[in-house]
């Protein structure tokens, strides 16, 4: 790029032995240089100039550090951001089919951990699938957010290039939006910045990994709650063993893995977070080997979580008679208020009725909880005189089916409105999906 706006002194030949040894690497030569000198770009240089002698004199011109290092990062978490985001639309189309298939599959919905109102598999699911569409939605808005640092000097006053061009304003600034298009980012770079890029980059960047990390997490809980009642299960292999002093068990280790490596991963946001909180005027270098940890850290958590979140997600084992079994045990308490109703329209007395139910309702719960019986409301009320003119409508009253709402609709619609759209401009990625394979 300085060759084409007109520096002197970086020839055709030079260039060219620099492309030719762009990954030619001396890593002993540069690890002997920044032992000497104590600083690993500078050693880079001097290896880099060893392989290129032509270019010696010309590598890093106007360049400082952080034009290497920083841009370089900025490049780096684009990619990283493409390859994560694209692990992210398998799972949320995989999760998508898993919700279509039980869209109408009725399951007792939990609040508190309660039994509560029932709700389907399906609609389930997609509590599951939004969070995940917000966290695409933040992930590809961070990636498409990513600027350059590009041209910018030691202190980002572009200084040097200015100096280089002989004082040519126009021409530092196409240098600037050059380099950026040349690495990349649509001639789209930082319009400000000191020595470095600003580190709130560096926060929004990995924000929208640690809050992916928080919906794996929720979404893993998830899964082993179902496992414990064993209504839903995480794959299992026929030789797998669950643990190794009691047979019989198969633990939700997949899902508990999520949980575990999420949690590492939410907790990075502290890091770059107190990161770019302390970065004095233009730039201090205390920044530097914490990031190099934290951020490569949240990218390969990341990426771990969500294939092993793929894993489990397509291999989810549904168990429809031990979820309709526990429906049986807790459905006649919900069904009430469909008995009370039923009895009104018959000319029952409404207040009458609650009276009845209640007195009912309390006698099978002590049998359910002081003498571990079944739930045997049904066969109470059955047998109660006051309900007989609703007695042939009982099992009708306690369909399930009646008692999910819009469920398979919500599922149906949040399906064809939120999710295709989202995942359309993701195709032909999700049409090359393949299944993601775990050793352990």
């Amino acid at each position: 790029a300085e060759q084409q706006l007109g520096i002197s002194g970086i020839t055709d030949g030079a260039l060219a032995e620099m492309s030719a040894n762009v990954d030619n690497i001396d890593y002993k030569v540069a690890a002997e240089e920044e032992k000497r000198r104590r600083h690993d770009v500078m050693a880079h240089v001097h290896a880099f100039g060893i392989a290129a002698p032509q270019a010696a004199g010309i590598i890093h011109l106007g360049a400082t550090s952080c034009f290497v290092t920083d841009n370089a990062d900025l490049i780096i978490f684009r990619d990283a951001m493409d390859l994560l985001i694209s692990k992210l639309v398998v799972v949320i189309d995989s999760l998508s089919q898993f919700a279509r298939t039980h869209r109408a599959l009725p399951t007792l919905g939990f609040t508190h951990f309660q039994p509560a109102q029932l709700t389907t598999v399906g609609k389930r699911a997609t509590l599951w699938v939004q969070e995940l569409l917000w966290d695409l939605r933040n992930m590809q808005r961070a990636r498409d957010d990513l600027g350059f640092r590009g041209v910018k000097g030691t202190t980002g006053t572009q200084a040097s290039f200015l100096s280089l061009f002989n004082g040519d304003d126009e021409k530092v600034e196409e240098l600037d939006r050059l380099v950026a298009e040349l690495s990349g980012f649509k001639g789209k770079s930082y319009p400000v910045c000191g020595q470095t890029y600003s580190r709130k980059v560096d926060v929004d960047f990995v924000s929208a990994l640690s809050s992916f990390g928080a919906t794996a997490h929720r979404i893993a809980t998830d899964i082993r709650l179902l496992a414990n009642l064993k209504e839903i299960e995480e794959p299992f292999e026929r030789d797998q063993i669950g643990s190794s002093a009691m047979a019989y068990k198969r633990n939700p280790m997949r899902s508990e893995r999520v949980c575990s490596l999420s949690r590492h991963l939410m907790v990075l946001i502290g890091d770059v977070l107190q990161t770019a909180s302390v970065q004095w005027l233009e730039r201090t270098l205390d920044d530097s080997a914490n990031r190099r940890i934290a951020i490569p850290e949240a990218c390969l958590t990341a990426d771990i979580v969500l294939a092993t979140l793929q894993n489990v997600v397509e291999g989810l084992v549904v168990y429809p008679q031990v979820i309709a079994r526990r429906i049986r045990s807790e459905l006649p308490f919900m069904a009430t208020e469909n008995f009370i109703m039923a009895m009104v329209q018959k000319g029952g007395d409404r207040q009458e009725c609650h009276e009845q139910i209640r007195v009912l309702s309390h006698e099978a719960a002590a049998v359910v909880k002081q003498q571990g019986g079944d739930n045997d409301l049904i066969e109470r009320v059955r047998k109660c005189a006051y309900f007989a003119p609703i007695a042939g409508e009982l099992d009708s009253l306690l369909d399930p089916s009646t008692f999910i709402g819009r469920a398979p609709v919500q599922v149906d619609r949040f399906l064809a409105n939120f999710v295709a759209p989202a995942l359309a401009p993701y195709a032909d990625i999700i049409a090359q999906k393949k299944p993601a394979e775990l050793s352990v």
